[in-house]
């Protein structure tokens, strides 16, 4: 066990010390993180609440593609991003083939649906008397919508936390369409891996130790939304 205690030494002094690999797969996984999310957040959450908001032919058939879509594997999602963005697919003339914000795209199609689904099913949520009670007191249909979603605010917070902890974790999507490339698409997840098996134990724990970190913080935030 004395390898385990070495490593986490090790590791602090690489995060202390500001190690040059591991502060740029942090930097890196911080950077495409944050615009696959600033993506997944700005399509999903209006095809959430629209899903969830309104009665339209073919809402349950939907809401079944939407729920089965949360299932995705990630390196199948990689792998349809890599054939899209490659040279020879149709948007390989963009450059986005092992450059994070190709990465970025993977990612946010895999938060889309947790976005989505979750927003819906929190918008779904609403009590239907509060619409009603609304529009009694003669609420215009603009103060029914925001009073509505005020009421579910923490539901749709959860929502992002929740497609934000899965991008954060995710090394399919990163290692097929980033290529894992060293100062330019490596990330904490595919650095975790490799550095592993290369027996560099001490970077991976500080890596780790990042991920913990940063899934902590992220938490934490979410708590003391909950709280106002």
């Amino acid at each position: 066990m004395d390898f385990i205690l070495e490593g986490f030494i090790k590791a602090i002094g690489l995060l202390f010390y500001g190690d040059e690999s591991t502060w740029s797969a942090i930097l890196a996984t911080l950077k495409v993180s944050s615009c696959s999310m600033l993506l997944s957040i700005g399509a999903g959450l209006p095809f959430g609440f629209v899903v969830g908001y309104f009665d339209f032919r073919g809402k349950k058939q939907l809401r079944t593609v939407l729920d089965t879509l949360l299932s995705l594997p990630t390196v199948f999602i990689g792998l349809m991003v890599y054939a899209f963005i490659s040279h020879q697919g149709p948007l390989g003339e963009f450059g986005l083939l092992f450059t994070l914000g190709g990465i970025a795209v993977g990612q946010a199609i895999l938060a889309f649906p947790i976005v989505a689904a979750i927003t819906a099913s929190t918008i779904e949520g609403i009590d239907s008397e509060l619409k009603l009670t609304l529009a009694t007191l003669g609420a215009g249909k603009r103060n029914i919508l925001f009073t509505c979603l005020w009421e579910v605010r923490y539901g749709i917070l959860v929502a992002v936390v929740t497609a934000y902890g899965r991008v954060m974790t995710e090394v399919g999507i990163s290692m097929i369409v980033g290529g894992n490339i060293k100062y330019h698409t490596r990330t904490i997840t595919t650095a975790i891996a490799l550095e592993t098996n290369k027996g560099l134990f001490a970077d991976g724990i500080a890596l780790g130790l990042v991920l913990i970190s940063i899934a902590f913080a992220v938490n934490l935030s979410l708590s003391f939304f909950r709280k106002q």
